[in-house]
């Protein structure tokens, strides 16, 4: 029976699986930066709360985007569980280092998906990730250029509110599109 349902997937069962697990990291990262915005609402920095209230929709987009791939191809998608969201940060600061630190992370992860899909001849699926690879390179830029703020403008005086002023309007300029 297990073959007969492989059949209705062009998706091998590992890619699938990989799939899924991005499908929950997406998912994940949508969470953090939900409780991302809490905190910077509930700290008085109330730009940056809206950035991350963006940025925490853009990955439930995402998820959802990977989530109809799956499904669409005839796999099984998996609608994640999501726990453990850490609510509290030490500063304003740790809180964008986290950030940048996810969007690296997913970048890693989308690196390993586009990897296995070209060991395992999986083109269609290959050519699906090229639009989140390359969403990446913004999502990075931006978490980056978010962090340095920290260092150019000092968190003295008025230092944190000019930051918080300036995150939401931090942009890429896509050069990279086909």
């Amino acid at each position: 029976m297990k073959d007969l349902l492989r059949l209705r997937t062009s998706l091998t069962e590992e890619i699938e699986q990989i799939l899924n697990e991005q499908i929950k990291m997406e998912g994940e990262a949508s969470a953090m930066y939900l409780a991302m915005s809490s905190w910077c609402d509930r700290n008085g920095f109330d730009f940056s709360a809206g950035y991350f209230k963006k940025q925490s929709d853009e990955e439930r987009e995402h998820m959802l985007r990977l989530f109809k791939f799956v499904s669409d191809m005839g796999g099984r998608a998996v609608s994640p569980s999501i726990s453990n969201i850490q609510v509290e940060y030490d500063s304003f600061r740790s809180v964008f280092e986290i950030a940048l630190q996810q969007e690296i992370a997913v970048t890693q992860s989308f690196n390993r998906i586009a990897d296995r899909c070209q060991k395992a001849k999986d083109y269609v699926t290959f050519a699906f990730l090229q639009w989140f690879l390359k969403e990446q390179i913004e999502e990075e830029y931006v978490a980056r250029r978010a962090l340095e703020l920290f260092d150019v403008i000092g968190e003295d005086g008025t230092g944190h509110y000019e930051i918080d002023k300036r995150v939401p309007k931090i942009t890429y300029e896509k050069t990279y599109e086909n």
